[in-house]
């Protein structure tokens, strides 16, 4: 099967205090090398995120514009790259048997995020199913499902001509900075594959790099560090404990200045409403739905309905729902 690569690795890693997770590691290799081992069948590969200097020979590298714009204004980029290097470069790029025709790109496009450790296994099943399609049977690629259901658009095949309309509509339409990806697929024909278990788990959060054996990589950090096992961890422990040191500090002083002391607020399941919103609608939704059921549960809260914790739970209940009810109706076409 005849396909090129998308890595995208340009994320601003808030959540993991601006540590790239490009450089992250498992396994003995970066978080990026174990994305291009999982996308080494590709007749070309683009990583789309800053240049990490150490690329292999053949490997393009581009940056979405503006910087920080999002998974889809990465994918966008991303196969600008693509196209660009099969018509001013036939033949060139990774030499492969599998190029296709010269000057034309490959007829379908792997989008992988480079924050999942194990994605070579999902990237295996992916590419088992498109390839064992019936003859005739029409579509446009196949898109990660994890064993509990969830559906990962950053681990998919896709074809390529499709995602190229998709992502030209998506321009014309008022743009891609900050788009919602499952928008960007709205209108492709994809079916969904049950990939291994644990296969599309990512790092957000220095708690996922913990629960999947993700380590930072000493040279990150700079001078100070001591090898050996227990300093490869300690570094990105002590960049764990001083961000959520700082959160629970603000978080402290802003409910002091409002003059809601007594008030609990559980910052990691406000966070981690933040990023379904985030990646179920689009990036400025992060703030906005958190701002919103806050304000929600401070109604209920007052007008004596229920205490603040149980209005608290339920609004961002209902706005985690809500979020993904709207991720799953833009897959979907709805």
């Amino acid at each position: 099967m005849e396909f090129d690569a998308i890595i995208l690795a340009g994320g601003r890693s808030s959540r993991l205090g601006g540590v790239p997770k490009a450089k992250l590691t498992y396994d003995g290799a970066t978080l990026l090398e174990r994305s291009l081992g999982a996308a080494d069948a590709a007749g070309r590969i683009v990583v789309v995120g800053p240049d990490p200097g150490d690329l292999p020979d053949g490997i393009l590298n581009c940056r979405e514009e503006p910087p920080f714009a999002g998974p889809s204004a990465a994918i966008a980029a991303g196969l600008s790259a693509l196209a660009a290097d099969h018509a001013g470069k036939p033949g060139a790029g990774r030499a492969s048997a599998a190029l296709g025709s010269a000057g034309v790109p490959a007829p379908f496009t792997l989008v992988l995020a480079c924050d999942m450790p194990r994605s070579a296994a999902a990237v295996s099943a992916l590419a088992a199913a498109l390839a064992a399609r019936p003859d005739g049977e029409e579509g446009d690629g196949v898109m990660a499902v994890s064993a509990d259901g969830r559906k990962q658009p950053l681990a998919g095949f896709y074809g390529t001509a499709a995602l190229q309309r998709s992502a030209a509509d998506a321009v014309r339409g008022g743009g891609l900075e900050n788009a919602s990806v499952f928008a960007l697929l709205a209108r492709l024909e994809v079916r969904e594959v049950r990939v291994p278990p644990g296969s599309t788990d990512d790092v957000d959060t220095w708690d996922d790099a913990t629960a999947l054996g993700v380590s930072g990589a000493i040279s990150d950090f700079g001078p100070g560090s001591v090898p050996g096992p227990a300093a490869d961890r300690r570094p990105w422990r002590q960049t764990v404990k001083s961000q959520d040191e700082t959160l629970e500090d603000w978080c402290r002083a802003l409910l002091q200045a409002l003059e809601l002391e007594d008030v609990e607020i559980d910052v990691s399941e406000v966070l981690a409403l933040a990023g379904v919103a985030a990646h179920a609608v689009v990036r400025p939704a992060a703030p906005l739905t958190t701002f919103i059921a806050g304000f929600a549960a401070g109604l209920a809260s007052g007008s004596g309905q229920t205490t603040d914790e149980v209005s608290m739970q339920a609004a961002m209940a209902v706005a985690r729902q809500l979020a993904k009810d709207h991720a799953a109706a833009e897959a979907s076409g709805a």
